[in-house]
């Protein structure tokens, strides 16, 4: 994700890229050979010796906090990558700390800048099914498919496993369209092939405005390409199901005012998108950092995916860890 950050960024109109920091020699080689950035093998380092209005964390989450906390405490807005900290108290502090400190702050939740999901979210907002009674969010991929192996995502202390590295996204999801989490319960994390963290997890949310659901996750399922996720609404008016490609819209009767047949209904991506400047991997990822430029230049705290709302998901992280363990 780092290397896509750096490809988005090195060719935003408004963004005048200044320093590249890893610890691999490899990819270091690389930028010192093809651009013209600075480069270091030590954070501090780059901050102390660059002047920089803002900066992209896009490291194992085991380091989010330190880095995080050094860049404010230097008075630089940051765009972190999900999920935000494996430890929610670190989280609050530095949520608290960016906005003593009038910092800009972002956490990569690309999910809230997907068309689709932005549609969805108008529709719910504009009351299109009534009383949302259920809701199902899914995300299904192939990241562990064997039990020998595995990256720093699949270690405990670092990446946190599918808990932290894919259900955080599902849950950043369901917080965005319907609202936050109040309570958990019958969580199950069901280790498949990896032996120190889980591999799935599956758990019954009740939210803040007694709306409930399930939560389903799996980073051993080998159906799926790459990471697709879904969410289903359930209402007294009709049904929704969404992905990153389309919007299914059931309604038991006609709505004029938006356009909405009874029956079903389909939009799709290429029609809820607005274009962005580069496009890599998806719209999404772009937009995300368009948005964190923007609110940077327009000094604009309003965010879409701030500290705090990431903060939120770190919470209900901790809380299917206490309700698992009970």
């Amino acid at each position: 994700m780092g290397l896509s950050h750096c490809a988005i960024l090195g060719a935003h109109p408004k963004v005048d890229l200044q320093s590249v920091c890893d610890t691999s020699a490899i990819v270091l080689e690389g930028f010192k050979k093809h651009s013209k950035f600075q480069v270091f093998n030590d954070y501090k380092k780059m901050i102390q010796d660059s002047e920089l209005d803002c900066i992209v964390i896009a490291s194992p989450t085991k380091f989010h906090a330190e880095m995080v906390d050094y860049a404010l405490e230097n008075n630089i807005h940051v765009f972190c990558e999900k999920p935000f900290s494996l430890h929610p108290e670190d989280g609050r502090k530095l949520a608290e700390k960016a906005a003593s400190k009038g910092l800009i702050n972002q956490v990569g939740y690309h999910n809230r800048f997907l068309g689709t999901f932005n549609e969805v979210k108008r529709l719910i907002d504009q009351d299109l099914l009534g009383d949302v009674y259920h809701f199902l969010a899914e995300s299904y991929g192939p990241v562990v498919l064997k039990e020998k192996g595995g990256t720093w995502r699949s270690e405990k202390g670092q990446g946190g496993g599918c808990l932290y590295d894919y259900a955080s996204h599902t849950i950043d999801l369901i917080h965005f369209i319907l609202g936050n989490t109040k309570k958990v319960s019958g969580t199950q994390l069901k280790s498949v092939f990896s032996k120190h963290v889980e591999d799935a997890v599956y758990s019954s949310l009740e939210l803040e405005n007694n709306i409930s659901g399930q939560l389903s996750v799996n980073w051993s399922d080998e159906t799926h390409r790459k990471m697709n996720t879904q969410i289903t609404l359930l209402g007294k008016k009709g049904k929704i199901i969404a992905d990153a490609t389309e919007v299914k819209i059931f309604l038991k009767e006609s709505n004029n005012k938006l356009g909405l047949e009874k029956g079903w209904n389909v939009r799709y991506l290429t029609d809820l998108t607005e274009g962005v400047n580069y496009y890599l991997r998806g719209e999404e990822y772009s937009s995300q950092i368009d948005h964190f430029i923007e609110c940077v230049l327009n000094k604009n705290q309003k965010n879409k995916s701030t500290f705090s709302s990431a903060l939120l998901t770190d919470n209900v992280i901790s809380m299917l860890l206490q309700d698992q363990n009970n």
